[in-house]
């Protein structure tokens, strides 16, 4: 979104078109609603701007659920956001540690601030780029008392009276569209500020759960995150907001539900065991935080192979840390051999996973030349030196 479809939405004739248009599911949706509203003679910016926000609106469901029908969002502030139940969760740790009045330095859209706000606290958030200064501004009206929104960068945030902070660098390019990914160095404010102020003041980073784990200090929590069954964030906590003998987390949610596995330390793994009546998938917030032999343990289960991230035991046990598979046989791995071995068993819907081995799962469906009304899980993977195909399916 650009400045002038911005001047044009942020207008009572703007707000109204938005909130009177129906839900936008499609491109031909998009060409229908573009159609009828330029014949109506509305403007170019705010044709494109109404149903822009529409558009996004539908796709923001997902993090927002039933508030996103009142928000605004440019496609990388969407796209960047925290999910609102993973946001309240975070703003709860602020809330448990006694603080009340929080900085939210790099506030985005406003995903994160909501759910500060949300809890009851006292909320200063400002953003360096300012079309996303003022959306967020739009999405935390109802919190207009306790918040305030301005444009403006985090190193010349004035902190005064502020209890604890929550940053979230601009890791990305600018833009309101399309990103591209860019070193820490050339994070904004960069990371060596970043940890400097949390060395200094109670303090939430959020960060790519890919980071290094090099670059972690010593001193703080990291807690990598997970929201139905996708890796999305890592955090770092520091001074209070770091619970006491935690250095490392994996929080996993599904749904309404959430469960945390935490440490003092990285976890040691369980050893390499053949493979037997169950493979375990860890999710993926458990295999960055390195937690896996402490799940391992949990399941009375051993690694599949010492350099790959699958589980397997002959105990019919499983955790909210896994996906639990029970195992059917190991089949050839050729692709030609496999395809037969499906089409014997009547196997027409089939679930691809891999680790450890060069293949494209959507070019070996392809190959596999798949028949038959029964299904399974594929998994293709190496033990050893040797890859292997294991069908199995979900407990």
């Amino acid at each position: 979104m650009d400045a002038a479809e911005l001047t044009a939405l942020l207008t009572p004739e703007g707000l109204r078109l938005l909130d009177a248009l129906p839900p936008i599911e499609s491109a031909d949706d998009v060409a229908r609603v573009v159609t009828r509203l330029r014949k109506d003679g509305h403007s170019p910016d705010l044709v494109s701007a109404v149903v822009g926000q529409a558009r996004l609106r539908v796709k923001a469901r997902a993090k927002f659920g039933e508030f996103a029908q009142r928000m605004l969002f440019t496609r990388a502030g969407l796209e960047q956001a925290t999910r609102l139940p993973v946001a309240a969760r975070h703003a709860a740790r602020f809330r448990d540690a006694g603080m009340t009045d929080v900085a939210d330095l790099g506030c985005g859209i406003g995903g994160d601030a909501l759910g500060l706000a949300g809890l009851g606290l006292r909320l200063r958030a400002v953003d360096a780029d300012e079309t996303t200064a003022a959306i967020a501004a739009y999405n935390l009206a109802p919190f207009a008392d306790a918040v305030s929104v301005t444009h403006g960068t985090a190193e010349t945030s004035d902190l005064s009276g502020i209890d604890a902070v929550w940053l979230d660098p601009a890791r990305r390019t600018s833009g309101h569209t399309e990103t591209t990914r860019t070193r820490p160095e050339d994070w904004s404010p960069s990371l060596d500020w970043v940890f400097a102020l949390a060395a200094r003041v109670p303090a939430g980073v959020k960060l790519g759960p890919g980071l290094d784990r090099d670059l972690i200090p010593d001193d703080v929590e990291a807690q990598w995150v997970s929201a139905d069954g996708s890796t999305i964030e890592l955090v770092l906590w520091s001074r209070p907001l770091a619970r006491p003998g935690v250095r490392r987390a994996a929080l996993v949610v599904r749904g309404d539900a959430a469960h945390e596995l935490t440490s003092a330390t990285d976890a040691a793994d369980e050893p390499v065991r053949e493979l037997g009546a169950y493979l375990h998938e860890p999710d993926g917030a458990v295999i960055r935080a390195r937690l896996i032999g402490d799940v391992a343990r949990a399941l009375q289960a051993g690694m599949l192979d010492e350099r790959i991230a699958y589980l397997t035991s002959d105990a019919a046990l499983t955790s909210p840390f896994v996906a639990s598979f029970r195992v059917r046989e190991v089949l050839p791995a050729d692709p030609k051999a496999l395809s037969r071995a499906l089409r014997e068993r009547g196997i027409g819907r089939l679930e691809i996973k891999k680790r450890g081995v060069d293949i494209d799962p959507a070019r070996l469906r392809t190959q596999l030349k798949l028949r038959g009304d029964a299904s399974a899980t594929l998994f293709v993977t190496r033990i050893g030196s040797k890859r292997t195909a294991i069908l199995a399916d979900r407990v």
